[in-house]
């Protein structure tokens, strides 16, 4: 199984990496992990030095491929979903997981949301972690 881990940095994507993680360890499963952003950045440099820092923590050996995708320019929350879904499409995978925040109906009006993107898509089983 391939599982996709998609991070931003916060903390429910730190918490989904660390059960990603442990899926793929627990049912020796291969993880990739994605950092989708507009431009590598120092912060974006911190994200990924802490997405490895969790995989070590969590007993994967070989820590999997992170991917910047940049000069994409700004992306809502629903242009990310579709984003996530399409790499889902291109590459095969089997299962994501990933974090939400901002369950308000503010945000979800205004920004949309990644994760419900990815589920309405209905092409993988998703796992949604607080």
């Amino acid at each position: 199984m391939d599982i996709l881990a998609p991070i931003d940095g916060s903390d429910p994507s730190e918490r989904a990496l660390r059960f990603a993680a442990e899926l793929a360890r627990r049912f020796e499963c291969s993880l990739h992990v994605v950092h989708i952003t507009d431009s590598e950045t120092d912060a974006t440099d911190r994200i990924i030095e802490r997405a490895g820092e969790i995989l070590r923590e969590e007993g994967i050996d070989e820590v999997p491929e992170i991917s910047i995708d940049v000069g994409l320019g700004f992306r809502s929350a629903d242009q990310v979903g579709r984003d996530i879904v399409a790499m889902v499409r291109s590459e095969g995978y089997d299962h994501v997981v990933m974090g939400h925040h901002g369950t308000g109906m503010i945000d979800r009006a205004i920004l949309g949301s990644a994760a419900k993107t990815v589920v309405d898509a209905n092409d993988v089983p998703v796992t949604i972690v607080p």
